[in-house]
């Protein structure tokens, strides 16, 4: 009988994977390595051996670190894009955007090394791609789109670009304070509540202006 160590069989598994699972794989892998070390610890190598592949494997599905990154971006913003979507047509569009906010936040907490990367920590050498920021700018009109329910009809496209850079600063100021050593100085437990009940300070005045230029 022939039996293999337990790092061989994590290579023969992937080999004998799907080009889909394989990249999903290796995406993986890559994150848990991003949010165990930031992008320093990343290098082909060390992506390989967690995802249980060769260094042939990584450059044949992504050309190597900077496609891996590119693809954890692209699946960063269109996990933002994902916890923006509220079906529900019957909500108020108060109840819209505080829905969609609580979703994004529950989203960065959980895919916290996608949320670190898409929003900060990169490579010096990293530059998103063509397609990587179109999905960037998709997400902030997702945003947009929900804020600009809460504006007066009469909203600018930049009245209505400015509330949706103010809604999703406050929500990112929480999670990365979250992040941040300050959660070692201020008890963090309940950040979610604290960044909701100030975003609901910010839809009611966005709010009171609509209702004023409607008079």
């Amino acid at each position: 009988m022939l039996f293999m160590s337990g790092k061989t069989a994590r290579k023969t598994e992937a080999r004998s994977q799907n080009p889909d699972n394989a990249k999903a794989n290796i995406l993986a892998a890559a994150s848990d390595i991003f949010l165990e070390g930031g992008i320093q610890s990343l290098s082909v190598r060390a992506i390989a051996a967690r995802a249980g592949t060769s260094t042939i494997g990584i450059y044949s599905h992504f050309q190597g670190k900077q496609g891996i990154l590119d693809a954890l971006y692209i699946e960063g913003f269109k996990m933002v894009i994902e916890s923006m979507t509220v079906a529900d047509a019957d909500l108020s569009a108060r109840d819209t955007i505080m829905r969609a906010s609580r979703q994004y936040l529950d989203m960065a907490e959980g895919h916290a090394a996608h949320y670190r990367l898409i929003f900060g920590e990169r490579d010096a050498e990293f530059v998103p791609s063509h397609d990587a920021e179109l999905v960037g700018a998709k997400a902030f009109n997702t945003m947009l789109r929900h804020v600009a329910k809460l504006l007066p009809d009469t909203a600018t496209h930049k009245e209505k670009q400015d509330a949706a850079v103010q809604t999703w600063a406050l929500l990112h100021g929480y999670v990365s304070l979250r992040q941040h050593e300050v959660s070692g100085l201020v008890d963090m437990s309940d950040w979610k509540t604290r960044a909701l009940t100030t975003l609901g300070l910010l839809v009611d005045a966005m709010e009171l202006r609509t209702a004023v230029a409607d008079q």
